[in-house]
């Protein structure tokens, strides 16, 4: 049979285990208390050190009091100059020389020079621009010797010219048809010989100068017209199909077709062209000869 418990005795037991678990609990309070003091007050002078330089024991002079610098004003003024430095620094300037006179200055010029620079330039005759022209250079073609040249001149004996003529610009027309007219003239081409078609403006031009070609009676046709630039594409589209029709008109057909077309910005600037009529001339003669030549040449 089991001896009955005895709760006096474990009552004692557990409470040396308490006051055991307190004393230790205490030992180790007191430790992390003064590790704690430790940790904090590490590197602070101890309390001897502060009572013995509070009584003066320990004889130790009291560090010197820190000086702290006042900061700068943020918009301080600088310091003013020395007047007496700057005196010192002082160098003399060189004086500015004094500007020539205006008059002095001038060269003499001779009254008629003068004169000359004053007046201005005259403007250049409509009639002379051919002669102060650059769109063309100097000189004639030079073929080496040594070589067969076939070539034609504006011969024209034996030879029925067609003029097709625009009625558009009709007083500019005119006197390129008068100029060509002429030219034919001077060349030994009979008024008989020559047939005159005018035709509504520079557009009809080429199916006119076809027309004239295919009938085979004409050693060659001239072309005369006149295009003037206006405020509308319409001078680019009329001068550019005029251009390309003659030049197809003689392809097709074989016939010399000269360009007598006037393309001008201004109607002044057609005066110093009028004698581009006679010019049309001596074109399409000079290549009737050529032709000819060539067929006598392929003949043989």
């Amino acid at each position: 049979m089991s001896e009955p418990y005895d709760h006096s005795r474990r009552q004692q037991e557990d409470g040396r285990d308490e006051s055991r678990g307190d004393t230790e609990a205490d030992a180790s309070g007191e430790s992390s208390l003064e590790e704690a003091r430790e940790n904090v007050f590490e590197g602070w002078p101890s309390s001897e050190d502060v009572s013995a330089y509070a009584s003066g024991v320990s004889g130790t002079e009291p560090p010197a009091a820190t000086v702290v610098e006042p900061a700068p004003e943020p918009f301080a003024s600088p310091p003013e100059p020395d007047p007496v430095l700057d005196t010192a620094l002082l160098v003399e300037e060189p004086e500015a020389k004094a500007e020539p006179d205006a008059a002095e200055s001038e060269p003499d010029v001779p009254d008629d020079a003068a004169e000359a620079l004053s007046e201005e330039p005259e403007p250049v005759a409509l009639s002379d621009l051919e002669a102060v022209s650059h769109e063309h250079a100097p000189g004639e073609l030079e073929v080496p010797p040594g070589y067969g040249v076939l070539e034609g001149v504006p011969d024209g004996s034996r030879r029925a010219v067609g003029v097709v003529v625009s009625r558009f610009n009709g007083e500019i027309t005119s006197g390129l048809l008068s100029s060509a007219l002429e030219e034919l003239e001077s060349l030994g081409v009979p008024q008989s010989a020559v047939t005159v078609m005018p035709v509504p403006g520079a557009f009809e031009l080429p199916i006119g100068a076809m027309a004239l070609a295919r009938t085979r009676r004409f050693a060659c046709i001239v072309a005369l017209g006149c295009v003037i630039r206006g405020d509308t594409p319409h001078f680019d589209y009329v001068a550019s199909e005029a251009a390309s029709g003659l030049q197809l008109a003689a392809l097709e057909t074989g016939v010399p077709v000269s360009f007598g077309v006037l393309t001008l910005d201004r109607a002044d600037q057609a005066e110093a062209r009028i004698e581009k009529g006679a010019e049309a001339v001596r074109t399409a003669l000079e290549m009737a000869d050529l032709f000819t030549h060539l067929r006598a040449a392929a003949a043989r």
